[in-house]
């Protein structure tokens, strides 16, 4: 009997909504999927994830690694060319200006030169454009809505925009039609948080895509990824409407600035061929953040751009991997000596080491005896028996003892020596991991714990704020009360005295309309 074998399937009930970056033919949309990154045997993606490679607004040779400047020297400083290079010959879904130059601490170049520069790229390619700033908000909002007003109507995405400076770019977002790129220190609810203030600002949840905040490696991608995770949860799980939202990775520029991505052979020979190493770092991170669920990611060098690409592929149409090439080499192939740096092999048995110790232990007693026979027939003056023997054990001791067992002896001394610093070296280094975890770990906790009081500090407030607030309600309906009863009391009052006192008796002469009117007229007139 055959048991037919049936998927496990995770109902969602939210779907990620969609966003639309560039215009026209060229406009690039992102997002619609109702399950998690690649789960198409769960649900449908029906706008698969995008890449992206990034410019820089000036000539980075000087600071690049040799790896990332190849593939680019010809174009590296046109950004124009640069971003027409990239889309016709590696194949670019949008192009990243980043801009580097317009850093305050840095070439801070004008708000006015940044847009130039925009304008050109975005006139010179015909695939989308997103600008992204140096996280100094107050530069980045001038020189985003300069951007903003010069390519207005391209639909641009415009980054990364923070609270500090949302109301700023989001009004010239609006103003001008451009798509926000909210970026949030690799937190959930700081995520949503902007995202409704950009809500409440008036920008549309189409006009925005979520930056989580990148990290190039070890525990900052983790941080990343889990923070992702849990975006992605909270919009399909949890009907979170604030995040279904797509998201955007900045994953070039974060690998890249590395110091193992820029390490060469001779720095570092045990991790590598300098060319391939921070290809396949970049790679990796692109495809954790893509199974994190995300929608956008920034790339540098051609060759992880096509590897990224075949993932993609192949997660969503099937295959197998081995039908993708290797990764093809811009630079000469360095030759790496590991035997010259690798340490020396232990070849020797652990009870062969203990023959040998127990060996060399039982020698120099054997030794001793031999050559305390020897003075005692030689020796002739009999006053100073004792200084003539005293030295000799120790000075006749080698020559009677094997040349050959000596040499042996001292090698396994040495080598007994050598692996006690090696394990002594080993131990400390040991002792500083765990040291060092141990201090991450502590730092962690002390994090969590200051989130924690804040949240309770914030929580506190709140509840006080909320007494504050039902008290004075309380004070308010007490007040009233007090009014409407003193408020009876006068009518009542008003009432009594006007039944007994006011009386009233018709008029002896009984006036006419137009005489009523004049009269009125003059005493109108009167008072004026």
């Amino acid at each position: 009997m055959k048991l037919a074998f049936e998927i496990p399937k995770q109902p969602y009930s939210g779907k990620i909504g969609t966003t639309t970056v560039g215009s026209g033919s060229a406009a690039v949309t992102v997002g619609g999927s109702d399950s998690y990154a690649f789960h198409l045997f769960e649900g449908s993606s029906p706008n698969p994830p995008k890449i992206a490679m990034e410019i820089w607004d000036y000539d980075p040779s000087q600071e690049w690694p040799q790896a990332a400047i190849e593939p680019f020297k010809d174009v590296i400083s046109s950004p124009s060319e640069w971003a027409k290079k990239c889309v016709e010959e590696y194949g670019a879904d949008l192009i990243v200006l980043q801009l580097k130059g317009t850093d305050p601490n840095g070439m801070d170049k004008s708000a006015e030169e940044a847009a130039k520069t925009a304008k050109e790229v975005a006139d010179a390619v015909d695939v989308p454009l997103v600008v992204w700033g140096t996280a100094n908000n107050q530069k980045d909002e001038d020189v985003l809505k300069k951007i903003s007003e010069l390519c207005e109507g391209m639909n641009v995405g415009l980054g990364p925009v923070e609270e500090a400076n949302h109301k700023g770019i989001g009004a010239s977002a609006l103003g001008y039609g451009h798509v926000i790129v909210a970026s949030s220190p690799i937190d959930v609810n700081l995520a949503k948080q902007l995202n409704i203030l950009l809500g409440n600002l008036g920008v549309k949840q189409e006009k925005i895509l979520i930056d989580p905040t990148t990290g190039g490696l070890g525990y900052g991608m983790e941080y990343s990824y889990s923070v992702m995770e849990r975006i992605r949860m909270a919009a399909l799980t949890q009907e979170d409407d604030k995040l279904q939202i797509p998201m955007i990775n900045n994953v070039g520029n974060e690998v890249w600035k590395c110091k193992e991505a820029g390490q060469s052979e001779q720095d570092a020979p045990t991790l590598g061929d300098a060319e391939r190493r921070p290809i396949l770092m970049e790679a990796t991170a692109a495809t954790a953040y893509l199974l994190g669920g995300s929608d956008v990611v920034i790339l540098r060098h051609p060759e992880t751009v096509r590897l990224t690409r075949s993932f993609i592929e192949l997660m969503i149409n099937g295959g197998m991997a081995t039908g993708v090439a290797g990764i093809s080499k811009n630079m000469e192939q360095v030759e790496i000596d590991l035997l010259a740096v690798s340490p020396e092999p232990v070849l020797e048995f652990e009870e062969a080491k203990k023959e040998a110790k127990a060996e060399k232990k039982a020698a120099p007693k054997a030794e001793k005896k031999e050559v305390k026979a020897e003075p005692k027939k030689k020796a002739e003056p009999k006053k100073e028996p004792e200084k003539e023997l005293k030295p000799e054990p120790e000075l006749k001791a080698e020559e009677v003892k094997p040349k050959a067992e000596v040499e042996a002896d001292k090698k396994a001394e040495q080598e007994a020596r050598a692996k006690a610093e090696e394990e002594a070296a080993k131990k400390a280094a040991e002792e500083a991991r765990a040291k060092a975890e141990a201090e991450a770990d502590k730092k962690a906790e002390q994090e969590a714990r200051a989130k924690a009081e804040e949240e309770a500090a914030k929580k506190a407030a709140e509840e006080a704020k909320a007494e504050a607030k039902a008290k004075e309600l309380e004070d308010l309906q007490a007040l009233r009360l007090k009014r409407s009863i003193e408020r009876e009391k006068l009518e009542t009052k008003r009432e009594a005295a006007g039944k007994s006192e006011i009386k009233k008796t018709p008029a002896g002469v009984q006036l006419g309309l137009v005489e009523r009117l004049t009269q009125d007229l003059n005493r109108i007139h009167k008072r004026a």
